[in-house]
């Protein structure tokens, strides 16, 4: 066991002293950004933890700690390439890294605690939000795409791979939280809420990720080239028309149910939902 304990602190405090030079070279661009000042707060805490001969018995708060630090600085680098509307030589490069990034505190909780659920470890809210910041960061890239028709006619293939993707990460995102059964013994005295919850929906985010699937999907349908020559993996793709229908009827009923008034805007959807269906 103090075996275990000595490797999860090496390999955690390698990680953390690596991000901290990263975090450092980004801040020397930008001294005053919110998110790399908060990141950096975090890691002189965690790197004090291990100066002071941390054991690894907190090794939760630590991969969470961790995990808000990634998170921090990959939200300031994604924001550069939003800013820059994501440049054809370098987007694809970065992007990859970035979603490596976000995806490596669930590989790590899942290495160093095998015994344990790697949600039990991130909880939900963080492990959510690496579904939401990945799915969120390949809607934006295809959001881009979608608006270079020259260049989708040369790379849809590469196109519909990031649509897929980035879907399938925003379904991972509704999927963290199992929707609440209202004859669990589950006692809420308000419809509205409790239909909220049935279907999964805990926040604006899961909304927004629902709306996200739909506009993903619909440029899938529309761009979807079902010769004869792509059909060998066709099984291995989303239905695409499928998910998108189920997904934006919630999104709609939701929003012109109990969110009406509220703000949220349905009109798209249903336009998507008249070409899907």
């Amino acid at each position: 066991m103090a075996d275990d304990y000595r490797r999860q602190g090496f390999e955690l405090e390698r990680r953390i002293f690596e991000l901290d030079i990263k975090c450092s070279t980004l801040k020397a661009e930008k001294q005053d950004d919110d998110y790399l000042q908060n990141a950096s707060t975090i890691l002189d805490k965690l790197k004090s933890y291990y100066r002071q001969g941390g054991d690894g018995n907190n090794l939760s708060k630590i991969l969470q700690d961790y995990t808000q630090v990634v998170l921090d600085i990959t939200f300031y680098e994604e924001n550069k390439l939003v800013d820059q509307e994501f440049p054809e030589d370098c987007s694809p490069f970065k992007i990859q890294q970035l979603l490596q990034d976000l995806t490596e505190p669930e590989v790590l909780a899942g290495r160093l605690a095998p015994a344990q659920e790697v949600q039990s470890m991130l909880g939900l809210e963080l492990l959510e939000c690496l579904y939401w910041r990945r799915g969120a960061l390949l809607y934006m890239y295809c959001h881009t795409l979608h608006q270079r028709k020259q260049w989708i006619k040369k790379n849809k293939d590469t196109f519909l791979k990031c649509i897929q993707e980035g879907v399938r990460y925003l379904m991972r995102m509704l999927q963290v939280r199992n929707s609440v059964k209202l004859n669990d013994g589950v006692v809420l005295h308000d419809t509205a809420t409790a239909n909220f919850l049935s279907e999964g929906i805990f926040s604006d985010t899961h909304l927004l990720t629902m709306m996200y699937i739909g506009e993903m999907c619909f440029w899938a349908v529309k761009y979807e080239d079902c010769s004869a020559e792509n059909m060998d993996h066709k099984e291995d793709r989303l239905h695409f028309r499928d998910i998108g229908t189920q997904i934006l009827n919630k999104y709609v009923l939701a929003c012109e149910g109990p969110l009406h008034g509220q703000g949220w805007n349905t009109e798209n959807a249903k336009e998507i939902l008249s070409i899907l269906q």
